[in-house]
């Protein structure tokens, strides 16, 4: 697949995010493809809201972007051990939508964090909710890039070459998977 369509993902809102520098270099790393970056800032899930007012219009404009790509990355920021709201919340208002726009999506889930595990736990709870909507998890050397803010540079590069290596091969199976 010549220029294949990558969808981001990052489960951070902040405007530093560790992890949305993450899925950029990623998308920079992989190669010559379309790039859309989802914004996942969504209203908090809830199904009395849904019944009264319907399905955002965000999260349908979210699901025809997952629709629409060859692929997905996602950055799986860890807070307090374990997944971030928006991120479920993202997967909450996904499975509302009346597409199985996730099945058999080639998909690669990544994390950074300011902490010592680089957000492993985060990555793995990512995972495995994933697993429901039968995503095709591309699966290799775990990247988890611990101690976040020494490994990235001003301009949001990743500058620590084992990084950058693991992220490099990573998208290489990614590539290959899309053909």
């Amino acid at each position: 697949m010549a220029n294949p369509k990558l969808l981001l993902i990052s489960g951070s809102l902040r405007a530093g995010s560790f992890n949305s520098m993450l899925i950029r270099e990623a998308a920079r790393l992989f190669g010559p493809a379309e790039v859309t970056e989802g914004d996942i800032d969504l209203p908090l899930y809830h199904g009395d809201r849904e019944s009264s007012e319907g399905v955002p219009e965000k999260a349908k404009i979210l699901a025809a972007q997952v629709a629409g790509a060859d692929a997905m990355i996602i950055g799986a920021p860890e807070y307090n051990k374990g997944i971030t709201g928006a991120l479920k919340n993202w997967l909450d208002w996904m499975s509302r939508v009346d597409m199985p726009a996730f099945k058999g999506k080639p998909t690669v889930v990544l994390s950074a964090s300011a902490g010592r595990t680089g957000g492993e736990t985060a990555q793995f709870m990512t995972m495995s909710c994933l697993a429901q909507f039968q995503v095709r998890l591309i699966l290799g050397q775990g990247v988890m890039i611990a101690a976040a803010s020494q490994h990235f540079n001003d301009e949001g590069r990743l500058i620590t070459e084992t990084y950058r290596d693991m992220l490099q091969t990573r998208m290489d199976e990614l590539r290959a998977e899309l053909g």
